[in-house]
């Protein structure tokens, strides 16, 4: 799954815990995105104003990197070196625009996803490099413009090949513990505190000592 990266990209042991073992647990972070997401998630809604035409949860495909996903929304603007829309006159650029909680990231985990998007896209509609994309943030509400530079590019597809690597060995990597962690919904699964060397019975030992 193309949203994978962006789970690599914060931790490459909950990406695996996610995509490769199927595990899932909820925290008030990720319902939050979810309640989010639904807004900008509504297959049937295509809206046309005036030059732009603005899709919703279009499915994504790239079978060069073995990946699919979905653009939250995707914005096809009239532009003479685009593509042609079916039941649209003229051709049109995309434009695809991610939705994400809380605000702009200092690393490029965000970013990532979003240029493996527009990578997809340009696969599918054998059109140009899409030169920007966007990130709409729901604390500021506002959205931050990204430049799709080669170096992000070069970036997502070694991440892309580094994750069909582990995906296809079902390799999931061990436990290394960051203060990240105490944000990450998967911790009462992943156990990040517990030593790799002690065993699952030492480990519930020490912590109801502690409690």
């Amino acid at each position: 799954m193309l949203s994978g990266i962006q789970h690599f990209s914060f931790c490459k042991r909950q990406w695996a815990l996610i995509h490769i073992e199927n595990q899932w647990e909820e925290n008030l972070l990720t319902v939050d995105g979810q309640i989010m997401h639904k807004n900008a998630h509504n297959p049937l809604k295509i809206e046309k104003r005036k030059d732009r035409i603005i899709t919703h949860e279009m499915n994504i495909i790239s079978h060069n990197l073995s990946v699919v996903g979905k653009c939250d929304v995707v914005e096809f603007y009239k532009d003479n070196n685009g593509v042609n829309i079916a039941g649209h006159r003229g051709l049109w650029s995309p434009y695809p625009v991610e939705y994400k909680r809380g605000k702009s990231k200092v690393n490029d985990c965000d970013r990532l996803q979003l240029c493996g998007q527009a990578i997809c896209l340009e696969e599918m509609l054998l059109c140009d490099k899409i030169k920007e994309a966007a990130i709409y943030y729901g604390e500021p509400r506002r959205r931050e413009v990204v430049k799709l530079t080669d170096e992000l590019r070069e970036e997502v597809l070694s991440m892309l090949c580094e994750m069909n690597e582990y995906y296809n060995r079902g390799y999931t990597p061990r436990v290394k513990w960051r203060k990240s962690c105490q944000s990450c919904s998967l911790q009462n699964i992943c156990l990040p505190k517990m030593p790799s060397a002690n065993s699952v019975s030492e480990y519930i030992r020490e912590s109801l000592v502690d409690d």
